[in-house]
């Protein structure tokens, strides 16, 4: 059992399993936030489009449940939650993981390879810098 509490410990599985599962919760609520908040007065300002009934109907049935259709409304708002997912996601990794500054370089003025800054020679045509 100590192997399976190193495995979670060093690998982070453990942290893996709670983002996925943030993950989850965060999808459910930006799906009902485009869903219920968002679209409603979308399609109102479009002339009171409900976007999650729009459809293309390829056989009719009498019976509504056996209609064959290419619900395009539902992928629109499907489209629109991944965005405001995707966006979210990205706004939270530039608030919480900072970009590491790059190393000073010297540029080789002969063949303008990036040296490390206290180098004297190029690394690449071996030409004094």
């Amino acid at each position: 059992m100590s192997g399976f509490k190193e495995f979670l410990v060093k690998t982070n599985a453990l942290a893996l399993a709670i983002a996925f599962i943030i993950g989850l919760a965060l999808s459910a609520v930006v799906t009902s936030l485009v869903n219920d908040i968002i679209m409603p007065p979308i399609g109102l300002a479009l002339g009171g489009i409900d976007f999650s009934k729009l459809r293309i109907i390829l056989q009719d049935n009498a019976d509504p449940t056996k209609v064959v259709a290419i619900n395009y409304g539902a992928f629109i708002n499907a489209i629109i939650a991944f965005i405001v997912i995707a966006f979210v996601a990205w706004w939270l990794s530039r608030l919480f993981i900072k970009e590491e500054e790059a190393a000073p370089v010297k540029t080789c003025p002969f063949c303008k390879t990036d040296n490390a800054e206290d180098a004297s020679k190029c690394k690449a045509c071996a030409s004094a810098i």
